[in-house]
C-alpha cells in the first residue's frame, strides 16, 4: 500500500511539473506573430511584471519593437543578466542588449548574450535571452 501511494504522489508531482508542457527546469515561453514575424518571449521568474508587461508590448506591437530592433529585417533577440533585470527606472538598463539584423537565431542570440555579456556585472549571472523576433 505504501508503495503504491509513493508511486501515486510522484505521478502528481511529474504531472504538476509537467502541466501546460512546461518541463520542471524550463522557461515558459509566449508566441506570437507581429508583421509577418514570429515572436516569442521567454518569461523567466526573474522577470518583474513590468518588464513583461514591456516585453509583452514589444512581442505584439511594431513602434514598440521597433524601439529595440529599429531594422526589423533578419532575425533578432534581446539578451538580459537575470541579476540587473530588464528595465530599471523606467528605461532597459546598460547590460540589456538587442541584436538584429542576423542571419539566423543562433547567431543573433549568441551575439545579443555576448554583447550583454560585455556588459553586465562580472559577479551575475550569465545574460540570457528574453525575446527572439523571426522573419
Amino acid at each position: 500500500m505504501r508503495r503504491l501511494m509513493a508511486s501515486a504522489a510522484m505521478t502528481l508531482a511529474v504531472a504538476a511539473a509537467t502541466a501546460g508542457g512546461v518541463v520542471a527546469g524550463e522557461v515558459p515561453v509566449e508566441t506570437g506573430a507581429l508583421n509577418g514575424a514570429t515572436v516569442v518571449l521567454h518569461v523567466y521568474p526573474f522577470l518583474d511584471p513590468s518588464e513583461l508587461a514591456t516585453l509583452r508590448l514589444v512581442m505584439t506591437n511594431a513602434q514598440a519593437l521597433a524601439l529595440f530592433l529599429p531594422d526589423n529585417k533578419g532575425y533578432a533577440a534581446i539578451a538580459v543578466a537575470p541579476d540587473e533585470g530588464f528595465i530599471r527606472d523606467g528605461q532597459p538598463v546598460a547590460s540589456a542588449v538587442a541584436m538584429g539584423g542576423l542571419p539566423d537565431a543562433a547567431t543573433a542570440a549568441a551575439q545579443a548574450q555576448a554583447a550583454c555579456d560585455g556588459k553586465r556585472a562580472a559577479s551575475g549571472a550569465a545574460c540570457v535571452v528574453v525575446l527572439e523576433v523571426s522573419p
